[in-house]
């Protein structure tokens, strides 16, 4: 008996009895921790910043993608839990904080990120730990050979998505050829830069005017002189958040909309909520997600009705529902993997079938990007609006297909 110590009320049949029970079930502790363990879902977002009022969104919408799974049983009798924390939309914190989630919070998985570069600095960390990444934000580069991974899957449209998306329903109504571009410079500036440059070269448009502007900016007066002298028949502003609201108001401001059709690669619904509707009268951009899509979409419309009932009865907003699609995602993969093993989620990811809250989804087997509809909307005039939350008409839907991705040639990736 040397090593046992028997409780002073355990007589030694109790004590053998226990023992040999113990000999059919050889379970150690740290197997017994990893049956019934919170599944950890590390979720890096700019709380802060001129994103905050997307990102706040996010973590409402991604919190309620948890509370439906867990509602409905988990996985194998495991719960999840969302651990959220603030990447200050800055790409050494978001190293810091996604580091700390997988090194010190243990999480299984992240999901998160609001802006190339700083989505780029959490998919390295994530690529270099061995961690399933969901990126929720525009990108062109992570979807790239050398950038991806096998752990990284992106929910988040593409700048190509969403710019052909665009282009191909402004660039033949516009009233003339010039376009003239400004955006943010930074990742998410020039993909969709890049992106909408291609789109008015197969429209035969003549680009008249490129003007970067540093993130951030709140005086843009130095800049829409230019653009005007330039004569544009469209301008393509390209940048995000607050940016998007103040560079369209002071376009406005300057009279631009007199002269040419606006146009953005996302048309954020936040920020035409933070604006008025006269402000952005006209103006069109790409949506991955408008509340309104209840009205023909029953994944919609069961979405929007988990939200109403937990957040007093508002609408869900486009980034919000990326915050709902990633972590939806990604727990249904872990749902049909019926575990969290990386190789076990990833394979499921590749083949899982989605139709989480806008339609079929899936994600495209050489670089995890979700393969889904466009929605072109442009700003309703006050007097079309049904209530304070309906502030788009979808004008054109390009549907979910492979077609309107780039091709995974020419994003490198081979076989």
């Amino acid at each position: 008996m040397t090593g046992q110590i028997v409780a002073p009320n355990m007589n030694r049949r109790t004590l053998l009895a226990g023992l040999g029970a113990a000999a059919f079930v050889p379970l150690a502790p740290s197997i017994v921790r990893a049956q019934s363990e919170t599944i950890r879902i590390g979720f890096p977002v700019p709380l802060t910043g001129p994103f905050g009022a997307e990102a706040q969104d996010q973590v409402k919408c991604a919190q309620l993608a948890v509370e439906q799974f867990n509602a409905a049983g988990g996985v194998g009798g495991r719960m999840v839990e969302l651990l959220v924390r603030d990447d200050k939309l800055n790409p050494g914190e978001a190293t810091t904080r996604t580091l700390e989630l997988i090194e010190k919070d243990k999480a299984h998985f992240i999901v998160g990120a609001l802006a190339g570069n700083v989505q780029l600095a959490v998919n390295e960390v994530c690529k270099t730990r061995g961690v399933i990444y969901v990126s929720i934000s525009q990108s062109d580069t992570i979807n790239e050979a050398g950038t991806f991974s096998r752990f990284t899957f992106h929910e988040g449209m593409t700048p190509h998505m969403t710019t052909q998306a665009v282009g191909k329903y402004v660039f033949p109504k516009a009233k003339g050829k010039r376009v003239a571009f400004l955006a943010a410079d930074y990742t998410y500036g020039h993909e969709t830069l890049r992106a909408f440059k291609r789109s008015a070269q197969a429209h035969g448009m003549q680009v008249v005017e490129e003007i970067l502007h540093p993130l951030g900016t709140s005086d843009f007066s130095t800049f829409f002189p230019r653009i005007l002298a330039a004569k544009p028949d469209v301008l393509c502003i390209c940048n995000f958040g607050r940016d998007q609201l103040n560079s369209i108001k002071q376009a406005v401001d300057f009279g631009v909309k007199k002269q040419a059709q606006i146009a953005v690669p996302v048309f954020l619904y936040a920020q035409r909520r933070a604006g008025s509707p006269a402000m952005f009268d006209g103006v069109v951009g790409g949506c991955n997600y408008h509340w309104t899509l209840e009205d023909s979409v029953p994944s919609a419309k069961a979405f929007n009705t988990l939200y109403r009932a937990k957040y007093s009865n508002t609408a869900p907003s486009d980034y919000g529902a990326y915050g709902y699609a990633g972590v939806s995602s990604l727990l249904a993969a872990v749902k049909k993997a019926g575990k969290t093993d990386t190789d076990a989620v990833i394979a499921a990811f590749e083949t899982v079938e989605l139709d989480t809250h806008k339609g079929p989804e899936r994600y495209r087997k050489c670089d995890h990007q979700a393969i889904q509809p466009v929605f072109v909307v442009e700003s309703k005039a006050q007097a079309q609006m049904r209530n304070e939350f309906d502030v788009f008409n979808i004008v054109h839907v390009e549907p979910g297909a492979e077609a309107n991705l780039r091709s995974c040639d020419e994003l490198g990736h081979k076989g």
